[in-house]
């Protein structure tokens, strides 16, 4: 039997996570056929990347026929899972979401506040394409998304596209959990935590390791050391013993965007100064990255590659294709439809919430009532979400005035509508439903 798995965004520099984690799970998810899709303009990058791809697999000694390839319809011949990985615009757009809003004293960041926004408005049109494709051309296929901003754009695709096999995944649970298993000297599989809410603006609630609740362990140790658990591209400035003993609940790492909005904004204007963007800076590991890719002796994911804040994307995505084609049954945190699992939020609004994983997809655990000390940032980010949506299908510049104005890291009229301008014109390439 053939599983076939398509790469949307093959060049990315992602791509060896994927084909590592494939490997790995070969003997429990035989996939046969991989294909590595890209767009003109990352030829090159997808050409070398199939190469790296092509000596992992061969060191492997799997049974597994690589492609790659500009033409998307013809890839999606016959899949099984699609999984996307995109950056509408690449990195220079990126640097322009973070660089305007720094210019006007707002945080500038790739999935949160402006431009967070911007990047959905670029990325929503063209998924929504895809989907559509993938609809008409591989229907059974899973679509496996974990481009970002994650959950806005997977519930843009549930809501408007005729396809409905849709997941959204991110890196950020994974990281949670592996951190406090860290902080609980316990192994990651010991660990569950019970997450509440949307993506990057998501909670963990409860901490259980083998049966045991050991949440108020952990949330004391938050509290009293400098525990990391941010990504590469999230410097972790530490949370307060108040903060942590009021909330009772595990913050995600994005969460310092918005309770410690000052301190980010002074630190990432330094780092502006000194060093330039996020964007910039990752453009200079990439081109590093590519250099080792292009090693014919390099036969393995490198190392570097975990400096890119996205690390472990890959796994997270390879893991939930693995429990779909097995069946298993497993509880794992995705971006889904809430169907009744946060009363508090729309049926049909995505949440990143712990699920069971079958081969009809995931099916959200109930989480009950919001406490009520998130419950009002959480219903207010979800109508920023869907006002997000709105305006990338509509194009209306009221729409997406509206957007950035609900936007607590944004919250003035004068600077939306400044900041908005800036950006449409700064993308106006890629944002043709505005113009």
């Amino acid at each position: 039997m053939s599983v076939k798995l398509v790469v949307v965004g093959g060049g990315s520099s992602y791509t060896p996570e994927i084909i590592e984690g494939m490997i790995r799970r070969h003997d429990t998810f035989p996939v046969t056929d991989i294909v590595l899709v890209d767009i003109e303009t990352g030829k090159e990058k997808l050409e070398i990347v199939g190469n790296l791809a092509a000596r992992m697999i061969e060191k492997s000694n799997k049974p597994i026929k690589l492609a790659w390839t500009l033409d998307q319809k013809k890839a999606l011949e016959n899949a099984d899972f699609v999984s996307t990985q995109i950056r509408v615009g690449g990195l220079s757009a990126r640097a322009k979401d973070e660089r305007i809003p720094l210019g006007h004293g707002l945080i500038g960041q790739e999935t949160n506040g402006a431009g967070g926004a911007f990047k959905a408005f670029r990325t929503i049109p063209v998924l929504m394409e895809l989907a559509e494709n993938v609809h008409t051309i591989c229907p059974n296929a899973w679509i496996i998304n974990f481009t970002n901003p994650a959950g806005i754009v997977t519930e843009a695709l549930l809501k408007h596209s005729p396809h409905k096999k849709i997941i959204g995944v991110c890196n950020i649970p994974y990281n949670m959990r592996h951190s406090t298993a860290e902080i609980l000297q316990v192994l990651p599989d010991d660990v569950t935590i019970e997450f509440v809410g949307m993506n990057h603006f998501v909670f963990g609630r409860k901490v259980v390791v083998k049966g045991i609740d050991r949440t108020d362990e952990v949330l004391e140790k938050l509290s009293t050391s400098t525990f990391d658990y941010s990504p590469a591209n999230i410097v972790n400035l530490g949370w307060s013993k108040s903060f942590i003993q009021s909330l009772r609940m595990l913050p995600n790492p994005y969460h310092e965007y918005y309770f410690q909005t000052r301190d980010v904004l002074k630190k990432d204007i330094k780092a502006y100064q000194e060093h330039g963007t996020r964007a910039e800076i990752v453009q200079t590991l990439e081109t590093s990255l590519f250099q080792l890719y292009k090693d014919p002796d390099l036969r393995d994911k490198p190392k570097e590659l975990e400096k890119r804040g996205g690390a472990f994307y890959s796994d997270v995505a390879c893991s939930l294709m693995e429990s779909i084609y097995n069946n298993r049954g497993d509880i794992q945190t995705v971006n889904t439809m809430n169907n009744g699992a946060i009363p508090e939020l729309p049926n049909d609004s995505v949440i990143e919430v712990n699920s069971l994983i079958t081969k009809q997809g995931p099916q959200p655990l109930v989480v009950g009532e919001l406490p009520t000390s998130i419950k009002g940032l959480i219903q207010q980010m979800k109508g920023f979400e869907q006002l997000v949506i709105r305006a990338a299908f509509s194009g209306n510049y009221h729409d997406a005035y509206t957007a950035l104005l609900m936007n607590p890291l944004i919250a003035d009229e004068k600077l939306a509508k400044i900041v908005l301008d800036e950006l449409l014109e700064a993308h106006k390439e890629y944002l043709p439903q505005f113009y």
